[in-house]
């Protein structure tokens, strides 16, 4: 029986070593290897064919590329977006926040696509950067924001320097990296930070600082049962062939790790970042008028010596700010 998972794996192996300009390529056949040395060979061998190669090596870059972010798309649809601007990808919401809630005066976004939320904090006078994967996301970028972003792999290493910025954002983008490419993605958040990091990454079970979240659009639909059922001890993250897929097999908006708060909390306790609740605290009311509350499952992370308080801002600039950015007391349409 091994022998026979073995052959029925082999060209699926051969093929992904043949991808050798392709991270994802590399991995899964790392993958692969992995689970045969650990004798769970027939399991991965019917995900890996049930799920199909092309979905597979869903964590290349080329499902980045221009039609991710809705320009040319067709009905793909990957991003979840049904267009992609400033307005939907809540760029104005999310520079409020950082804004209100901490003291910075340089930032990185990580996974910047197409730079909505750095042009949004350089017009409040932040020196704001941008990084992302896709050459086609920052192509796509307004010429203005364009010099402020820049290609970079979050898992291979960023081009910038130790400690560079005050303040790193990653909004719904740490869960487009496959489970064992996140230690070294969260090691490099840390290595270009100094002060503090804040996550947004749809997660499931119990959240100490903050709403829980569930399994529904995140796993299969015929699998939400058996994962509810596991109870709140279950830290994931749910393997590949559990994931819910589009129509064509792909995992849904290129998610590719699916696990609890505290899994991901672990990851990041273990790059030297520390989960600073009481600034979480302070973003949930605005949240729950934003109408984002329990869906941005959010982090805020410090390393050592940054404050574990939020920022305060008078009440006329942040009336202003709402004003400018039609944020006031009714949720945006």
């Amino acid at each position: 029986m091994k022998e026979f998972a073995k052959s029925l794996l082999r060209p699926i192996r051969q093929r992904l070593k043949e991808q050798v300009l392709h991270p994802a390529g590399r991995q899964v056949e790392r993958s692969l290897t992995q689970a045969l040395s650990r004798s769970r060979y027939l399991r991965y061998a019917a995900s890996v064919v049930a799920d199909g190669l092309g979905a597979a090596l869903a964590a290349g870059p080329e499902i980045y590329g221009a039609g991710y972010f809705g320009v040319e798309r067709g009905n793909e649809r990957r991003s979840g977006y049904v267009q992609y601007d400033r307005k939907t990808s809540r760029a104005n919401i999310a520079a409020y926040l950082l804004w209100k809630n901490f003291h910075f005066g340089t930032s990185l976004d990580v996974g910047c696509a197409l730079g909505f939320l750095v042009e949004a904090l350089r017009e409040l006078k932040v020196d704001a950067w941008g990084s992302d994967i896709s050459a086609d996301a920052i192509s796509l970028a307004q010429a203005a924001v364009r010099p402020y972003l820049t290609q970079g792999d979050l898992s291979q290493g960023l081009p910038f320097e130790d400690g560079r910025f005050e303040l790193i954002s990653s909004f719904e983008i740490l869960e487009h990296l496959p489970p064992e490419r996140v230690p070294d993605a969260l090691a490099e958040l840390a290595r270009v930070s100094r002060g503090h990091v804040l996550a947004t990454i749809p997660s499931f079970g119990p959240n100490p600082h903050g709403p829980g979240g569930w399994y529904p659009g995140k796993v299969r639909w015929a699998r939400v049962d058996y994962y509810n059922s596991l109870g709140p001890e279950y830290d994931g993250p749910v393997p590949f062939y559990d994931l819910l897929k589009d129509a064509d097999g792909t995992p849904i908006e290129g998610h590719l790790t699916i696990a609890s708060f505290r899994w991901w909390t672990r990851q990041f306790a273990r790059a030297g970042l520390e989960r600073c609740p009481e600034i979480e605290a302070a973003l949930q009311p605005d949240l729950e008028r934003l109408g984002l509350r329990g869906i941005w499952d959010l982090y805020v992370l410090r390393k050592p010596g940054a404050s574990a308080k939020p920022a305060r801002r008078s009440p006329e600039e942040v009336a202003e700010l709402e004003q400018r950015w039609g944020l006031g007391a009714a949720r945006p349409q």
